[in-house]
């Protein structure tokens, strides 16, 4: 192995092959990540869960906290709002720490938890994760949440942006298929996810607005953001 590499990775159970050795960047841009980003930036408290049933745990040691998300596509019975970046933009209740469950995304965060360094990431930050991976870690797996055993676009868009970042300044492809999604993705328009699946369902579904935000906001916040025990903490760059 180089001694500055990267790999490209997909879904949750991944994990599990990076946790020695590496920093972990997660990636779910439709829209566990996005979401879990914008609550932070805003200064909201946020909290993941990978299920219903260990959020309504978590939920009952906080202090009137928002439940958010999805299982399925579904916002469970009870939760405040989906697993919506624009609507979460929009609250006020800042005070009111989050707690967010999705299919994957949150999954794939719970994960990370028993790792040594897991980022979170998305659209909205990922040059500024490259500038802070860079020589601070010699190792890194960034992974796509993926969805419906999917590697989905803008999650290969995201990764691929992040790691062709990294090539540049030095590190290495672990593997062909890292080459091959940094090849494919490095130089496309952000538009290019609305041709996926997960644009297809927001479309669908009526969410247009969360995919207007996810195209509107790229590369607009120079924030890190970490996995810290349950919890997503902004960290300083």
């Amino acid at each position: 192995m180089s001694e500055f590499s990267v790999v490209i990775d997909c879904f949750p159970e991944s994990v599990r092959r990076y946790r020695e050795g590496y920093a972990i960047v997660a990636i779910d841009v439709i829209r566990a990540t996005t979401t879990a980003v914008t609550a932070v930036a805003s200064g909201r408290r946020c909290f993941f869960a990978p299920s219903i049933e260990k959020a309504h745990f978590l939920a009952a040691h906080l202090d009137n906290p928002l439940l958010v998300g999805e299982i399925g596509g579904n916002m469970p019975d009870g939760f405040d709002i989906n697993n919506s970046p624009a609507e979460i933009a929009l609250r006020t209740d800042t005070m009111r720490p989050m707690i967010l469950v999705s299919s994957t995304g949150a999954q794939l965060l719970h994960n990370l938890k028993d790792c040594g360094t897991g980022y979170v990431a998305c659209f909205r930050n990922y040059g500024a994760v490259i500038n802070h991976l860079i020589k601070r870690h010699s190792h890194i797996a960034v992974i796509g949440a993926g969805s419906r055993g999917e590697f989905r676009e803008e999650d290969q868009m995201c990764c691929a942006w992040i790691a062709d970042g990294l090539m540049k300044a030095g590190y290495k492809p672990e593997d062909d298929r890292t080459a091959e999604v940094v090849n494919r993705w490095r130089d496309a328009s952000v538009e290019a996810c609305t041709l996926g699946n997960s644009a297809a369902y927001l479309q669908k579904s009526g969410q247009i607005r969360d995919l207007e935000f996810i195209l509107t906001h790229v590369n607009d916040l120079d924030s890190m953001f970490m996995v810290k025990e349950d919890e997503i903490v902004r960290i300083p760059v």
